[in-house]
């Protein structure tokens, strides 16, 4: 049984638990190849990402779960946080945070506490 649902990914210009701060155009240079779905940026992919865009918010994705027990906890509000993979390639760090301008996106997680906590999943059918 698998599940699609639509989120974010991250969200730009906020500060996350780590220091990080990813900036609006972070991914101007998205790439169209696939991105892994991932549990916890670990392991074999769990499902699909469909799409990914950037928009003023933030990463937008939409995605399908093909794991039945981690679909089944997405479903039921269990897990709805996402976060990111990624490669920096442009960034400047102060005091306080770094401010991440170019990054490469390697893959997407669901994950239980994300970093970025405004990174959930929105919206879920199937």
């Amino acid at each position: 049984m698998s599940l699609r649902f639509a989120g974010y990914a991250a969200v730009f210009d906020r500060v996350d638990r780590g220091g990080d701060v990813i900036r609006a155009r972070a991914f101007a240079d998205l790439a169209a190849a696939s991105v892994p779905l991932l549990w916890h940026h670990r392991g074999d992919p769990v499902g699909v990402v469909e799409r990914v865009v950037p928009d003023t918010r933030g990463l937008r994705v939409i995605g399908r779960i093909d794991d039945a027990a981690l679909a089944g906890m997405v479903r039921a509000g269990a897990v709805s946080g996402l976060s990111i993979g990624y490669r920096v390639r442009a960034g400047a760090a102060t005091r306080t945070v770094r401010e991440l301008t170019a990054l490469d996106l390697i893959e997407v997680s669901l994950v239980a506490q994300p970093m970025q906590p405004l990174a959930r999943v929105h919206a879920i059918a199937g």
